[in-house]
């Protein structure tokens, strides 16, 4: 299990300060979701090489994925995404779903992103690279988000049937939606790819809202996960002061050494 910390942790900071500030810190990598927001990817990409970690997460454009309207325009900025993933050597693609088409059937637009999905499996597989589609929580952040439950998130993932499109299952959005965190987290192992953790309510450092993460972590890890859990949180202190408690009072506990 690897953890990574996402880009806005230390607010009016850029991706280089945050790559060499998770390597003090002993995490494994940075997520930094507009890529197209990095002035010279290049750049970035030797400065990876210099600090000895790297971006290890990038978001593909915000195009709906239930919009069929949207669907070229969805692959066109996926392609776009794989190239820039080329040179940060980057192989995981977060992607929202966009809202619901409140004229559309909901099966109609669930059968959109799978048809979308299923396109872009062969350039994914082509470029080695895995695309990880995030439900959102639609009662405090995200109105509207077309895939909310983990269960139908699933369903879409299995219709696709690729291994180069999965989950990203976020702990806090789930805790939100459907609550059931381990259970979800742990059966859908093989669906998920990615894992965000902040603690609820108020989406803050894990380890200070209801939460049991400890617990959570160490479900996670039990399956064999070797993957990414990223830190997407904000902090009730300083920042490094907060994931040095992270640190302490969950990963201590939870059995879970940085250096795995």
């Amino acid at each position: 299990m690897k953890f990574s910390l996402c880009i806005g942790a230390y607010p009016g900071k850029d991706e280089i300060w945050h790559l060499e500030k998770v390597k003090e810190l002993g995490f494994h990598g940075l997520e930094y979701y507009a890529w197209w927001e990095l002035p010279d990817l290049r750049r970035t990409a030797r400065e990876q090489e210099r600090i000895g970690v790297g971006i290890c997460a990038v978001c593909t454009r915000f195009i709906s994925l239930v919009d069929e309207t949207f669907r070229e325009a969805y692959i066109t900025g996926l392609r776009e995404t794989i190239e820039a993933c080329k040179i940060l050597n980057v192989t995981s693609i977060i992607s929202q779903t966009g809202n619901v088409l409140p004229d559309v059937p909901r099966e109609q637009q669930r059968q959109t992103m799978v048809e979308t999905l299923k396109r872009c499996a062969p350039l994914l597989e082509q470029a080695g690279m895995v695309l990880e589609v995030e439900p959102l929580n639609g009662l405090v952040d995200h109105p509207g988000h077309f895939l909310q439950r983990s269960d139908e998130s699933v369903e879409v993932i299995d219709q696709v049937g690729s291994p180069h499109v999965k989950l990203l299952f976020d702990v806090y959005h789930q805790q939100i939606t459907e609550g059931n965190v381990i259970r979800n987290a742990t059966v859908y192992r093989d669906r998920i790819n990615h894992y965000h953790i902040a603690d609820n309510p108020g989406r803050k450092e894990p380890g200070t809202g209801e939460l049991n993460y400890v617990n959570i972590l160490k479900a996670i890890k039990e399956t064999g996960f070797a993957g990414f859990v990223g830190l997407e949180c904000g902090f009730t202190t300083d920042p490094d002061e907060a994931i040095e408690a992270f640190k302490r009072d969950v990963l201590g506990p939870a059995g879970i050494p940085l250096s795995t």
